[in-house]
């Protein structure tokens, strides 16, 4: 399967076309595709969504920002949408034969080159985060380039993952990886923005709304703005989205006027729209006329392309001498397992009149454990990742005093990353195994065995990402930086503890045995 990675990075300028026109020539010159550019001048920024094979994506996202560090200067920047660097924010979304894990590597050497050739602060978030509270692009931004421009030479909490913990006129620049992201607009049929900040109040998940929409309300051209991004449209549809804005909206005496899309779409996200407004409720993707025509009975299935993603054979890796994938990657894997056999157990509970009581508890019970699948497979080559910048650190020159600290302050950095990794995967697979206890108590009693298999596999992927975590913290200069993390390790192995003694009685109560 030919590798594909989409790029979508935001620049801040949507006035001077000239200047975007540069800057799209510069990633051009790689050999990506330009899928898309779109600007808007009220907000005075532009997307930019180009595709290409890894390198090509790279390098391209490379040549960009560079190209928008020297042709835009934050200090004269004005326009509505918040923004902390000429280059905002780069994400990298897999497309085909490649892992969210892969483009996590992507966002890490990209940023890297950003800080170290171009000295310009770089913040990794989403699935690149090196910190929980990093992994929001509002959190990172918080602050605007004015804000952040005096805290990130004061404030260690602010300082960047690479770069210097100084900003120049442009600014500084989040880098990450994410799944594919919807950017939509609903426009009101009023022009007081205080009604759309107030609707995009109510839908955000940060306010209490929809677990996977960002929104805010902003005045574009004279009209009341809801501004959105799904970061998941298939556990957040955009049917659903539109139609809790309709009714908001009706409480203020005002409609929808119109809505519009921000850069590209996933076909999915449109066609689960329509089903949704016709009310196809046994509709088939198969129905669709260009998707028979396009499909052959040689169509990579999703573990196929989970196996090439990850490498031809994931065990044959693991038995190589090679560093990585080590011991934190296998932990990651088996948590990835048992979210897996939660879902399925889940999923042969739903539909079934014996458990109609727990199907809406069971289908909430599938999101999340389809999330944490997701999220731990991806941990699988976000460990090596880890690993791999620690090795690289090893490798800096110290042939002076000077260079000897750079490469002590990156060392530890990157160690201490590599102590947080397996943390991140620990706390995930405590989760899989609570639900998976719960599956045991209210799921298919003919799957019980399933579940607390995943309630095993859970607790390996514990006791592997805390042998990881504390190697790590172990080869740390200053102790004091990972207390934090044994701490909290500690507590995630009490709980797996008490999990596994709950398994047995369980299982004599429910199933005899």
């Amino acid at each position: 399967m030919k590798q594909i990675v989409e790029c979508i990075p935001n620049f801040s300028e949507g006035r001077r076309p000239e200047i975007i026109a540069q800057i799209i020539e510069a990633a051009k010159s790689a050999g990506v595709l330009i899928l898309d550019a779109s600007s808007d001048a009220d907000h005075n920024r532009t997307v930019l969504s180009f595709a290409g094979t890894p390198s090509q994506v790279e390098e391209a996202a490379f040549l960009a920002i560079k190209m928008a560090a020297s042709l835009i200067d934050l200090d004269q920047h004005q326009g509505e949408h918040p923004r902390m660097g000429a280059t905002d924010v780069v994400p990298f979304v897999p497309i085909s034969g490649v892992s969210l894990a892969e483009c996590v590597a992507i966002a890490k050497r990209l940023g890297a080159r950003v800080g170290s050739e171009l000295s310009i602060p770089v913040y990794l978030y989403e699935a690149a985060a090196t910190r929980p509270e990093r992994t929001n692009l509002e959190n990172v931004r918080r602050g605007q380039y004015e804000g952040i421009k005096v805290e990130i030479e004061t404030k260690p909490e602010r300082f960047p993952d690479f770069g210097p913990a100084k900003m120049g006129s442009a600014g500084a620049t989040v880098i990450g990886a994410r799944t594919a992201l919807v950017a939509f607009n609903v426009y009101l049929t009023t022009s007081d923005v205080t009604i759309a900040k107030q609707i995009a109040k109510a839908m955000r998940h940060s306010s209490g709304g929809f677990r996977y929409l960002k929104a805010a309300g902003f005045l574009v051209d004279g009209v009341a703005q809801v501004s959105m991004n799904l970061t998941d449209f298939t556990q957040t549809p955009i049917a659903r989205v539109v139609e809790t804005i309709r009714r908001e909206a009706q409480r203020y005496g005002v409609g929808i006027h119109h809505s519009e899309l921000v850069g590209l779409i996933p076909q999915d996200a449109l066609v689960d729209a329509a089903v949704w407004y016709t009310q196809l409720d046994q509709f088939s993707k198969d129905q669709i006329l260009e998707q028979r025509l396009g499909n052959t009975d040689e169509a990579p299935t999703e573990a196929a392309i989970a196996v090439d993603s990850n490498g031809e054979d994931f065990i044959q890796k693991l038995a190589a001498t090679t560093p990585t994938p080590g011991g934190g990657s296998a932990g990651a894997y088996a948590g990835a397992m048992a979210a897996g056999l939660v879902s399925m157990v889940a999923g042969s509970t739903i539909g079934k009149k014996k458990y109609f009581e727990v199907e809406a508890e069971m289908n909430l019970t599938l999101g999340e454990s389809e999330s944490l699948r997701k999220e731990l497979f991806a941990g699988v080559s976000e460990d090596s990742a880890a690993f791999d910048v620690v090795m690289n650190a090893y490798k800096l020159p110290k042939d002076s005093p000077e260079t000897e600290a750079v490469r002590e302050f990156e060392i530890e950095k990157a160690t201490l990353n590599a102590a947080i990794i397996p943390l991140g995967a620990a706390k995930k697979a405590i989760r899989v195994m609570e639900l998976a206890i719960n599956m045991m108590l209210h799921g298919n009693v003919n799957a019980i065995s399933d579940a607390a298999s995943a309630v095993a596999l859970g607790n390996a992927a514990v006791t592997s990402s805390a042998l990881n975590v504390r190697i790590n913290v172990n080869g740390l200069k200053d102790k004091t930086a990972g207390q934090a993390l044994l701490v909290e390790i500690s507590g995630i192995e009490q709980k797996a503890r008490i999990l596994i003694d709950a398994v047995q009685p369980i299982l004599k109560d429910r199933a005899g045995f």
